[in-house]
């Protein structure tokens, strides 16, 4: 058990509302009236979810755009969110990545509502904090209702992310597809609007698709398979597609694609690919091209 596992067990001991839902899902359900509200919160802190060398305008705009990731995964509307900075000591440093926040804020109208800023001791990695608010009139899709039959979807590709981030370590001034999916996720609200009336379990993918499909099978108490691990050409031009490649690009993070089950027989109202089915059972268990294939012994990015 990971130390973040360990640590989460303790929390749940505090998290007994029903809002929580035990912390298992990246969101908490709170019920205000005839709406519900989804909350969700993440961090992200220098030299574990981002590059020091990267921009801080690109910073800015990750921070919201993971955040509202959640959300969509909810099928839920943005209402508003609070932002926690560390100030940096540098005011253009800092003008930079208001910008990019600004940015992402206004594309997905979330409106900053409010906050905290605190001044790190000198040589801290930076660190900084989004709350994002969103409000489900509708059904509201978890993590743990994936049932035996459903069929299992994406809504893009993985790895590209991945391999961004591996390409701006090596080289700050890169640029491409690539590096624009580590540095500039997109949050798929507009699909996850539409899928949460007919998905029987959703989440987002940002700690890679193996150990986040296996994640929704534990909180559905059901069994995964995936049979499809899709690749973007771009992807595939610069690392091919072999199975170490597949294997590799199914366990790296920050993709921010929704992975849901639907009902075999329903067809998805979005552009989704098929990654895989639901069974009676427990477990994971990954096919590439028609063969078993033994799991890594890492399935996805976990802190600790």
């Amino acid at each position: 058990m990971s130390a973040e596992s360990r640590f989460l067990t303790l929390l749940r001991l505090l998290a007994n509302d029903p809002a929580a839902q035990g912390l298992v899902d990246d969101v908490a359900i709170l019920p205000v009236g005839d709406a519900r509200l989804i909350l969700t919160s993440d961090t992200m802190v220098e030299g574990v979810h981002y590059l020091p060398t990267d921009p801080p305008a690109e910073i800015g705009w990750k921070l919201a755009a993971v955040n509202l990731s959640d959300l969509a995964a909810k099928g839920a509307k943005p209402v508003g969110c609070l932002l926690n900075y560390a100030l940096s000591g540098n005011d253009a440093w800092d003008e930079a990545f208001v910008a990019g926040l600004g940015e992402a804020l206004d594309r997905h109208a979330m409106p900053l509502l409010g906050g905290d800023t605190v001044k790190m001791p000198a040589g801290s990695a930076r660190s900084y904090s989004l709350t994002a608010i969103g409000e489900a009139t509708g059904a509201v899709p978890t993590r743990n209702g994936a049932q035996p039959g459903d069929r299992l979807y994406l809504t893009g590709p993985v790895g590209d992310a991945g391999i961004g981030l591996a390409l701006a370590s090596a080289d700050p001034a890169a640029t491409g597809p690539l590096v624009e999916a580590y540095r500039r996720p997109r949050p798929r609200l507009a699909e996850g609007a539409l899928l949460a009336p007919h998905a029987t379990a959703m989440m987002d993918v940002s700690d890679g698709l193996l150990i986040d499909a296996s994640r929704m099978g534990q909180a559905s108490g059901v069994a995964i398979t995936i049979d499809h691990i899709p690749l973007s050409p771009a992807l595939e031009r610069v690392r091919g597609a072999s199975t170490a490649v597949q294997i590799a690009a199914a366990r790296a993070g920050d993709d921010y694609e929704l992975l849901f089950t639907l009902p075999r027989g329903l067809t998805p109202p979005v552009r989704a690919i098929p990654v895989g089915h639901v069974a009676e059972g427990s477990g994971l268990t990954l096919m590439i091209d028609g063969a078993v294939i033994p799991l890594p012994d890492s399935l996805g990015w976990e802190h600790g």
